[in-house]
């Protein structure tokens, strides 16, 4: 393996964390209350425009940014559900399709409306610095985003895993039934759970806006890419979407590297197909 495409790879990796982070908030969300969420892409691009402004106005650091945009988030994911999202609970799917796709639809239009068509990047002081290790040189944003997401996923594992909500979230998503019988209010717990899903969002997209620009035209392929990853990953699976979405990460990199940048879906899909074929369930998830 050359150094190029080492680097190639590396960076992909880095990349796909990110990615990964962004696609977790819909695993957890699908895990745990089997709703779709057909908006978070857009929600995603919501979080980069966020971050755009506090680095413009306050000259925040994204990093820095990244808590308090995913505390708001958490707030927003939680109004959204008991306000909106909870009628919709026991409808058909498509009748949760058609809301959450209405909702993507106001939200991207409302972005091009408040801040136009344009791209807007977030010129950073360390842009265009790298670490050198060995023959590899590695972008000093990328390294700092990963290491920031997988901060941010491990946070979540830990909260799931050892904490007394954790556990009652865990406990709706494998028996709903049994969870409302020993007297968890689901609803609450609902709740938090899109809350939380909202939170790997708002910090994924603020990431996103440091390695590339905020635009609206990126909603709906961060929605695609978002569930290209939880399908190759496994639906429902926490680690499945990290792992998802370094896969999808690194076969962008290459496949932009050597082929061109036009064609970076076109593999990412032919991976999905790929999985799909010789693992319907993804690569960690459960058979149904």
């Amino acid at each position: 393996m050359t150094a190029i495409t080492l680097n190639v790879i590396v960076q992909g990796v880095l990349t796909g964390l990110v990615y990964g982070l962004m696609a977790l908030g819909l695993s957890v969300i699908f895990g745990v209350m089997r709703v779709v969420n057909f908006a978070h892409g857009e929600f995603t691009v919501i979080a980069m425009y966020a971050a755009f402004i506090l680095f413009e106005v306050l000259h925040i650091d994204p990093l820095i940014a990244l808590l308090p945009i995913a505390a708001v988030f958490f707030g927003i994911g939680y109004l959204l559900q008991r306000t909106l999202i909870t009628p919709f609970i026991g409808r058909a799917e498509h009748e949760q399709f058609i809301l959450l796709v209405g909702l993507a639809t106001v939200i991207v239009n409302g972005i091009l409306l408040i801040f136009g068509p344009d791209a807007r990047p977030i010129n950073l002081p360390y842009s265009f610095d790298s670490y050198t290790v060995g023959s590899l040189f590695i972008d000093k944003v990328r390294v700092l985003a990963a290491i920031a997401a997988l901060a941010v996923a491990a946070a979540l594992f830990l909260f799931f895993r050892y904490t007394r909500t954790g556990t009652a979230i865990r406990a709706c998503a494998d028996n709903l039934t049994g969870a409302g019988v020993v007297g968890l209010n689901v609803k609450q717990l609902y709740a938090v759970t899109f809350g939380l899903g909202l939170a790997c969002v708002g910090a994924a997209g603020t990431l996103m806006a440091t390695i590339a620009d905020a635009s609206p035209g990126l909603a709906q392929a961060y929605t695609l890419l978002a569930f290209t990853i939880v399908i190759v990953g496994g639906l429902g699976s926490m680690v499945g979407a990290l792992v998802g979405g370094i896969l999808i990460g690194v076969s962008e990199a290459l496949a932009g590297f050597y082929i061109q940048p036009s064609m970076k879906s076109m593999f990412s899909f032919a991976l999905l197909i790929i999985v799909l074929v010789l693992r319907p369930q993804g690569l960690l998830g459960r058979r149904l």
